[in-house]
Parts: C-alpha cells; sequence; structure tokens
C-alpha cells in the first residue's frame, strides 16, 4: 500500500513546518550576525519545545537506507552522554560525601536511559496511523 506524495504532505505539513521555522530563523539570524550563541540556543530551545528534532530525526529515517543509519548514528552519542554525565555527577558527590544524593543521580540517569530505549522500541513496534 503506497503513500502518494499529496498523502506525504498532509501527514507530515506540521513536521516539515517546524523544522523549516527552524531552519529558517538560523539561517536569518546568522545572515544578519546575530550570535551565533544566542541562535544555538534559540534553535535547542524551539527544537525541544515543539519537538522538532523529532520531526527531524523522523523525516531524515523515511529516506531508504541512508536515513535510519544517520539517525542511530546522531542518537547514539546522546547515551554516552548522558552515562558520562551521570559518571561526573556520581564523582562529584562521592567526593564531597553526597552518597544519598549519588544513588538518586545515578538511578534518575538508568531510568531515563531505560525510558527512552523502551520509548524507541514501542516506537519502532507500534504502527503509526
Amino acid at each position: 500500500m503506497g503513500t502518494s506524495v499529496k498523502d506525504f504532505f498532509q501527514i507530515y505539513w506540521r513536521s516539515l513546518a517546524v523544522v523549516a521555522l527552524i531552519a529558517a530563523v538560523i539561517i536569518i539570524g546568522l545572515y544578519l550576525h546575530v550570535d551565533a550563541k544566542l541562535v544555538a540556543l534559540f534553535a535547542v530551545i524551539a527544537g525541544f519545545i515543539t519537538n522538532g528534532f523529532v520531526a527531524l530525526a523522523t523525516l531524515t529515517s523515511l529516506v531508504p537506507v541512508v536515513g535510519p543509519i544517520l539517525v542511530k548514528l546522531f542518537s547514539l552519542p546522546v547515551f554516552y552522554l548522558f552515562n558520562a554525565l551521570g559518571g561526573m555527577v556520581s564523582f562529584v558527590a562521592v567526593k564531597k560525601g553526597y552518597t544519598g544524593e549519588m544513588i538518586h543521580s545515578r538511578l534518575l540517569t538508568i531510568m531515563l536511559l531505560i525510558g527512552v530505549a523502551v520509548g524507541y522500541i514501542l516506537g519502532n513496534l507500534l504502527p503509526i496511523h
């Protein structure tokens, strides 16, 4: 059962609009010589609030063969980043004597990683209508 181009744009018009809007603001900001840190901050906040990163990952994964590989390539370092952040917080907590807070920090990190993994698995198993 194929999907026509018209059906594609009817389904994904919001995602395309969010990604296009964020890209337009970035391009305009850099063209007008707005501080790059401010433009990056806007892109990160707008991406999280509007789920623009999810939309971009979804649209990228629609490209046959290369898309899913790119999404996995860029999402895997997020796990490493969270794990490294948890390790640094644990090191500082142990050094300062906050073992209870350290346990909570590591527990939250592990719960977040498990939640992301379960969400990813469920997202791939459940059909999208």
